[in-house]
């Protein structure tokens, strides 16, 4: 319920995704790399992940994402003020996909940036949006998580192509009775972390040439071990200190829906919090680790699977390149 008044909450009024068509399983990766099914399954959970297709483009599912959101919410098309895309891959440096999807929507003219912060993105962006409403600056942003990582993995590396996949999701954010919605959050980086997952060459700073197009920097390189032992941390007292913010407990809390980056460090999060495993939520089995649109796609699976539910308290949290980390603790 949608209110408007002095005294407000703001929380999530819709959900969509939009992922590929295009299907990469665990089986058509053991044709490209020495790999097998039992191995990527043991160790990460995936069994599949859908990928862009040749002549696909990253706002294509960010645009198909976005119209399910906003019909899910009820908003109009033209009260839609504010579009935030969290990615690192965008079509291209210019001009950000919230712009694209913007004007090829039909959305009037509002705010409109894309937001990087690596796996964290959607999470770092539903706290600027909230900000953004309780500024006066705009009343129903559109949030949308997406990445498309299958364009920077190098296919011949086991460890990084096996983990990502491509896909989006969306929110329509807007106040809500006070109480409900958003309830704390909490934020942050580590930049003594920044090379432990990188892609080198393709920035302004080392820009492409044919040489760094014919080598592996520029594809994701990641210390997968390092990686491993910050996410188990940092996931943990993120949330902590979200229900910190917003005066609650771990015993409070009802549901986790964590980064899908590996069915082990989700494991090993719902552990430290006590949460048995039908509490947390995962479809990592389905899409893979989908970066900014990771947390996103894992809310719309949420509601899809009635795993939410009125009045229950909810953690998203995610852990990205950077280092950076996010939690938001929402009263559904």
């Amino acid at each position: 319920m949608e209110i408007v008044s002095d005294n407000y909450g703001v929380g999530i009024l819709g959900i969509g995704s939009g992922v590929p068509k295009n299907v990469l399983t665990n089986e058509d990766l053991e044709k490209l790399v020495d790999t097998n099914d039992e191995w990527i399954t043991s160790r990460t959970g995936i069994k599949k992940r859908h990928v862009l297709a040749e002549g696909e483009k990253p706002s294509m599912i960010v645009e198909e994402a976005s119209r399910n959101a906003i019909e899910d919410s009820g908003v109009p098309l033209d009260k839609i003020d504010a579009v935030i895309v969290c990615t690192f891959t965008p079509d291209s440096p210019i001009p950000s996909v919230a712009c694209l999807v913007q004007g090829r929507m039909g959305i009037p003219p509002c705010i409109a940036f894309d937001l990087n912060a690596a796996c964290s993105g959607f999470v770092y962006g539903l706290q600027v949006a909230e900000g953004l409403i309780r500024t006066g600056m705009c009343e129903h942003p559109l949030v949308i998580g997406m990445d498309c990582v299958s364009r920077f993995i190098n296919y011949k590396d086991r460890d990084t192509c096996v983990l990502f996949g491509d896909g989006a999701g969306a929110v329509v954010l807007g106040k809500v009775e006070e109480g409900r919605g958003f309830l704390g959050h909490h934020s942050g980086a580590d930049g003594t972390g920044a090379d432990l997952i990188i892609i080198r060459e393709g920035g302004a700073g080392s820009p492409l040439t044919k040489d760094t197009v014919e080598s592996d920097e520029r594809f994701v390189k990641m210390n997968g071990r390092e990686v491993f032992k910050f996410a188990t941390r940092v996931i943990s007292e993120a949330v902590e200190k979200a229900l910190e913010n917003a005066k609650l407990t771990t015993d409070d809390l009802d549901v986790l829906i964590p980064h899908q980056a590996n069915i082990r460090i989700i494991s090993a999060a719902a552990d430290r919090f006590g949460i048995p495993m039908d509490r947390v939520v995962t479809n990592v089995h389905e899409y893979g680790n989908t970066s900014a649109g990771s947390v996103a796609l894992a809310l719309d699976t949420a509601r899809a699977e009635g795993k939410i539910k009125e009045g229950q308290i909810c953690a998203l949290v995610a852990f990205g390149a950077g280092l950076t980390y996010g939690a938001t603790i929402i009263r559904w």
